[in-house]
């Protein structure tokens, strides 16, 4: 996947969030307009890939609010017509560096 792709069928809103991320969304207080403007900026980029991933190839996002606060979206397509939103999460600064790289332990 890539980040052009996720766009594309961002900007005409195919894409669907499961019922994980929908709790997660809700645990973390983002809303749909945060996770469209995150996935839309011109600083989203794909940080992670699952190429094999058991659910189909997905991709970690990192996009920015408009407010500049980071949001991880892990996206994945079954089809090539519609974006999965697995998860949504505020990333915890204690856990990645610049919001890009995981830290180690």
């Amino acid at each position: 996947m890539n980040i052009e792709q996720i766009r594309s069928l961002v900007k005409e809103r195919k894409y669907r969030l499961t019922l994980h991320a929908e709790n997660e969304r809700d645990a973390d207080q983002i809303t749909l307009a945060e996770i469209e403007t995150a996935l839309l900026s011109s600083k989203s980029k794909v940080i992670e890939d699952y190429p094999n991933d058991p659910r189909g190839p997905s991709s970690l996002i990192l996009g920015f609010t408009a407010q500049e606060q980071p949001i991880h979206i892990l996206c994945g397509m079954k089809d090539p017509t519609m974006l999965i939103i697995v998860t949504i999460y505020r990333p915890d600064p204690d856990r990645w560096i610049d919001w890009r790289i995981r830290k180690e332990g």
